[in-house]
């Protein structure tokens, strides 16, 4: 399989005011564009409150902006929701759909999270899928089942299916924000799994799907991260806080990239 280009993506969650989120944004444009992280493709999903000031503060910069959830309608009575289009128009070009914080916290279905997806393809933005298993169902030893089914059920149609609209970010739910991160092997054995599922489903565009790994990734351990087989990039939770933690990690998977 060709070697895609690596895309490490910052998950702000619930963080940031204004100046805040502001001059997170510019530090890591700074950090991006001096010290060879923009090597890979940077990503950054700031609360949709600072969307437009994040991609304003960013403007002309190696760094794209994306959301963290999306309805699965256009417009309508939909108090409190954003949809799709509304991202795109603060300038948004990415958006997170099934977080596992979303699928296990407030409920979202499979089929909810295809319906999200499709939402961002109509709207033209990216979607960056969310898979992962509980603790319980890996200790059950039904973790890669459990991929296969989140595949089957959270991806829309096959012709929606290519490297330029979706990626796919496996974040075993025991990961997040925890500090535990799965051994290597694990990871390679989900992430095999993962692409094995997606070729098998549409052939030769599985290979150019980009897979995120996402699960307490940190400056020390991105290195041997980034260098696992089918491992793409990474969704980054609490280290993209920090701006020179986050471009720590895309240099790892720059210098990964060029092993």
């Amino acid at each position: 399989m060709a070697e895609n280009r690596k895309l490490i993506a910052g998950n702000w969650k619930m963080n940031g005011l204004g100046a805040e989120g502001i001059g997170l944004a510019r530090a890591i444009n700074d950090h991006a564009t001096g010290q060879g992280a923009a090597d890979c493709d940077l990503l950054v999903c700031p609360p949709a409150t600072l969307l437009r000031p994040v991609f304003d503060a960013l403007a002309g910069g190696p760094v794209f902006v994306g959301g963290q959830d999306c309805h699965t309608q256009v417009s309508g009575a939909y108090t409190g929701s954003i949809s799709a289009a509304m991202l795109a128009d603060g300038g948004a070009r990415y958006v997170i759909v099934g977080h596992s914080e979303r699928r296990h916290g407030l409920g979202e279905t499979d089929a909810l999270v295809a319906d999200k997806t499709r939402a961002a393809h109509a709207a033209g933005l990216v979607a960056i899928v969310c898979i992962g298993e509980t603790e319980a169902e890996r200790d059950a030893g039904r973790a890669l089942d459990v991929l296969a089914a989140q595949i089957a059920g959270s991806l829309p149609d096959d012709s929606a299916l290519d490297a330029g609209r979706t990626v796919i970010a496996y974040e075993p739910v025991w990961a997040i924000g925890t500090g535990r991160t799965p051994s290597v092997a694990q990871i390679a054995e989900a992430h095999g799994h993962v692409r094995r599922c997606l070729t098998d489903r549409v052939s030769a565009a599985g290979n150019a799907l980009r897979l995120l790994y996402g699960g307490s990734v940190k400056p020390d351990n991105a290195a041997e991260l980034m260098a696992v087989d089918n491992v793409d990039g990474a969704l980054v939770g609490g280290a993209s806080l920090n701006a020179r933690d986050f471009c720590a990690i895309a240099i790892a998977a720059v210098s990964a990239a060029g092993q």
